[in-house]
């Protein structure tokens, strides 16, 4: 039988981007790739072939204008992702890095933008495959972001408007399912509140059924210590919220 590989968009912004590190008290590292368990395609930095996954994943996909944060991507979740999913489903991935930190749901909306830059990339990853004969079984986007719009106040009604806008742009170009991963709660002194959003996020998963939720894991982890500052986490954080996620997601398409 054909070798096949379900292809995964990774967007969001900095939490799906990756700025795990470690700690005395938290040493976790990133795990290695199983062997077979998926490959990284480098729309932007090296479009004629596919790597292996390593972290930081995306490291390289900076593109000037668009998507860029060089220096900025530490360690993500999205090697424990792809184990846990290859694990459920033994179909490989191909991976997509299209993160960008500090970015609003507003930033991802097709007008030379964001999702604009996200869209090329997809593009640019078919092509390749197809030119390949690399043969893809789903596409799919893996979700995480919110934060910023946490900060600027943005209305539960107004965030799930605009994220209904991105992903039927992303669903007309091939995308079949988006796999949520909620965000977590602020943890430094500005007094932002998360929940509006993070709730629009919950209700977005019963309003469209191709909107699956597959972890709602990062509010816990400031109370238990894993977060390395405002925003973001340490390592042992990212990997626990990639494994769950990979998981359910895993058991989701194996259900298709």
């Amino acid at each position: 039988m054909e070798k096949e590989y379900d292809l995964f968009l990774f967007c969001g912004q900095s939490n799906m981007a990756g700025r795990g590190v470690v700690s005395e008290q938290w040493p976790e590292a990133a795990p290695e790739i199983i062997s077979g368990a998926g490959m990284e395609y480098r729309a932007i930095s090296d479009p004629k072939c596919l790597h292996m996954v390593e972290e930081p994943f995306g490291g390289e996909e900076n593109n000037p204008d668009g998507i860029c944060e060089p220096g900025m991507k530490t360690g993500s979740m999205v090697t424990s992702f792809i184990n846990a999913y290859y694990v459920k489903t033994k179909t490989p991935v191909i991976g997509v890095s299209a993160s960008k930190g500090g970015s609003a749901i507003c930033e991802w909306q097709g007008d030379r933008d964001y999702l604009s830059d996200a869209l090329m990339r997809l593009k640019r990853a078919e092509k390749y495959l197809e030119d390949e004969r690399i043969r893809i079984r789903h596409r799919y986007l893996l979700w995480c972001q919110g934060e910023t719009d946490g900060d600027l106040g943005t209305s539960p009604e107004n965030y799930k408007a605009l994220f209904k806008k991105m992903f039927f742009q992303l669903k007309d170009k091939g995308i079949e399912a988006c796999f949520l991963i909620t965000i977590g709660e602020y943890n430094g002194e500005k007094g932002f509140d998360y929940s509006a959003i993070r709730r629009a996020q919950l209700e977005l998963t019963a309003e469209l059924s191709d909107v699956l939720l597959v972890c709602d894991d990062f509010h816990i982890m400031r109370s238990r210590g894993l977060m390395k500052d405002e925003f973001h986490y340490y390592q042992k954080a990212y990997n626990e919220v990639g494994t769950a996620a990979g998981t359910r997601a895993g058991e989701l398409v194996n259900a298709l």
